[in-house]
């Protein structure tokens, strides 16, 4: 009679085994090559619960026969005798037929045993095997052989255990068959013919994409920032991604592993490589946000980017002398519903701060910087307090001819003459008018002529308001 474990389950042992097999699926959590899953189930049943060898047979495709993929212990080779065990054949075969568990703690005396001799000489007394299965499909089967009878609360944690091994391979099993339909020497269709999570699939070949909403078809320059980005992450060894679409945006969220050894801080600042991004998608309105992960061992990514509007609008230009200004006023725009067209576009409003670009066009919203001088030629004045719907006002009213908000050019002060500004340099610098008459070989009577016509034309009612005035409008420094 086969020595079975009998009694109730001793509590204490179970926690304890449960622990150690907790510590064996940690080792294959996330990993997706089957083989290698297999490989460290096996290693991890000989080393924490004293398994004289462990095996694992994958059921091959055609679903005929089973493949020996891992075996540790006094055995490691794959290619032996039971290398390929075919379906219902042997105690194995059967198992994965049947889907059955079944153990033994007195091998020798089974009858199914074909080498009892083997059995004894090696002294090979507990069996287990249990078919590893995803709801009716059998994915192989796993076996242990032990020196020493099983014990019951061992064989309660086994069976967890095989549990999580299925959905791990399971998991595996459909990267693999994905991972082959990406790579197929198949006629690859046309970039405008796939969809985004079509492409992010085959970039992200080190991760698993998850698809939230329904897919919608993006502006080919939102879908490459988001396969710039894809690239990058997969450099970095990204191991998950979702890509969710919602009424107002679509996101790109991702899990990149910190290398052992460094921060998060310095992970987040440098290997990433999404910082050359930052600058299109803060164009396109979105954000790009990445913080370290709760347990400091990952850095989590957000690329959010509003989805964009089917009517196109109101076109501009933008050309700024800052870069900082250039990225803000065309994000504004954006948010604004407007649409930024090429610089060469000349009928387009013009938003700037550069006064050599105000006669590039018809029509001018000046982006007003403290201490500039303001041309006559505007029609609109922004500045970094513009909202968008101000914007959108300002470039509707611009388009129509009109005026908008405190213009420049009605309120615009002229701008002062060679001499004028030669003259009041001289004042800034504390110089009586006869100190100025002599320094420039003129009249005293010229000097005060020349500061009449400067304090009427800045709109000032004394001297050290006008050269106020004419300080902060950046005449003179």
């Amino acid at each position: 009679m086969p020595d079975l474990p009998t009694g109730l389950l001793d509590p204490t042992r179970i926690l304890f085994d449960l622990q150690q097999g907790n510590e064996i699926a940690q080792r294959f959590a996330g990993c997706l090559e089957p083989e290698e899953i297999a490989r460290r189930v096996t290693d991890g049943l000989v080393e924490k619960f004293g398994c004289a060898f462990a095996r694992l047979w994958l059921l091959e495709p055609d679903q005929t026969a089973l493949k020996l993929v891992a075996s540790s212990g006094m055995y490691t080779s794959t290619n032996g005798f039971f290398g390929r065990v075919p379906m219902g054949a042997y105690k194995v075969g059967k198992i994965a037929q049947n889907r059955i568990s079944f153990l033994s703690n007195n091998l020798a005396a089974e009858s199914w045993v074909g080498n009892r001799e083997w059995a004894i000489a090696n002294n090979i007394r507990g069996f287990a095997g249990y078919p590893l299965v995803i709801q009716d499909h059998t994915l192989g089967v796993l076996a242990t052989f032990s020196h020493h009878p099983l014990e019951a609360e061992f064989l309660e944690v086994l069976q967890t255990l095989c549990t999580m091994v299925a959905i791990a391979l399971d998991t595996a099993l459909q990267h693999q068959k994905e991972k082959q339909n990406w790579r197929s020497p198949v006629p690859t269709p046309a970039f405008n013919t796939l969809s985004l999570s079509d492409h992010l699939a085959a970039t992200l070949t080190s991760s698993r994409l998850t698809l939230v909403g329904t897919e919608q078809a993006l502006p080919l320059p939102l879908s490459h920032v988001f396969l710039q980005a894809a690239e990058a992450l997969n450099r970095a060894g990204c191991t998950y991604c979702r890509l969710t679409y919602t009424i107002d945006t679509v996101a790109l969220e991702a899990v990149v592993p910190v290398s052992d050894g460094v921060t998060c801080g310095t992970q987040t600042a440098t290997y990433r490589g999404l910082d050359r991004l930052l600058f299109p998608i803060s164009c396109l309105g979105g954000v790009l946000q990445t913080k370290p992960g709760g347990n400091q061992k990952v850095v989590q990514v957000l690329i959010s980017i509003p989805y964009p509007s089917s009517a196109e609008g109101q076109r501009v230009r933008v050309q700024c002398r800052f870069p900082v200004l250039q990225m803000a006023f065309t994000h504004l725009a954006f948010l604004a519903g407007l649409t930024v067209c090429d610089a060469s576009e000349n009928d387009a409003p013009l938003l700037t701060d550069d006064v050599t670009q105000v006669a590039t066009a018809k029509q001018v919203l000046w982006i007003q910087q403290p201490g500039q001088v303001t041309p006559k030629e505007i029609k609109a004045m922004l500045d970094l307090s513009t909202s968008s719907a101000q914007l959108r006002d300002a470039v509707d009213a611009v388009a129509r001819g009109d005026v908008w908000g405190s213009c420049a050019g009605a309120d615009a002060l002229p701008p002062l003459s060679e001499r004028e500004i030669e003259m009041m340099t001289l004042l800034a610098q504390g110089l009586r008018d006869r100190d100025i008459s002599n320094r420039l070989v003129i009249s005293e009577s010229t000097v005060k002529f020349h500061i009449n016509n400067i304090l009427a034309k800045v709109k000032a009612r004394t001297r050290y308001q006008a050269l106020y005035r004419v300080i902060v409008n950046g005449w003179i420094q």
